[in-house]
């Protein structure tokens, strides 16, 4: 209980420091603190669909990277967030995204994933979803990965190969929007 409650301290801060970037509407900052540790802004862009802008999606790393080998392969901790800009987008519509990334970070063969996905799922959209909500997924290497919904922890997916499937939905040879992977990878 105590290090339940040292880590939900620690990270009630999936704080922010200085902001330093303005992507869309939405202002990034320069740093993070996620998981107990400092991550820097790495890149950041726009996630548009049929000429609509759907969230900002930004890349913080402990170490600035134009590679996504390395999150991908967890050789260094990063998180992606995701500002909601769009009230178009629904739980299940990102849920239905989702499921689209995983098939296609997994070639198609999510079987080794099925239950650590439902259990994400089912953790971090159980909410409807609003314009200017803030989704952030912390990768852990080696442990798995933190989800949390403007600030407050969702879920704790322990699944190193979850893991990387989920950095691969952005970030992976079959990303989900290309040009929001190039801008999230500018290091």
């Amino acid at each position: 209980m105590k290090k339940r409650l040292i880590l939900a301290a620690t990270i009630v801060a999936i704080s922010t420091n200085t902001y330093a970037h303005t992507v869309g509407d939405i202002t990034v900052p320069e740093s993070i603190i996620a998981h107990e540790q400092s991550l820097q802004f790495n890149g950041a862009g726009i996630r548009s669909k049929f000429f609509m802008d759907l969230y900002v999606g930004s890349l913080f790393t402990s170490a600035q990277t134009e590679l996504a080998a390395p999150i991908i392969n967890g050789e260094i901790p990063a998180a992606i967030r995701l500002n909601i800009t769009s009230g178009m987008i629904t739980a299940e519509k990102l849920t239905d995204a989702l499921n689209d990334g995983f098939n296609n970070a997994t070639n198609g063969d999510t079987s080794a994933i099925d239950n650590s996905i439902e259990r994400f799922v089912a953790a971090t959209f159980a909410e409807a979803i609003s314009e200017g909500d803030q989704f952030t997924l912390v990768s852990v290497p080696g442990e798995g990965v933190y989800s949390y919904k403007n600030d407050q922890q969702l879920t704790f997916i322990k699944d190193e190969a979850f893991r990387q499937a989920l950095m691969a939905i952005w970030l992976g040879d079959k990303p989900t929007d290309k040009q929001l992977k190039k801008e999230m990878l500018k290091g």
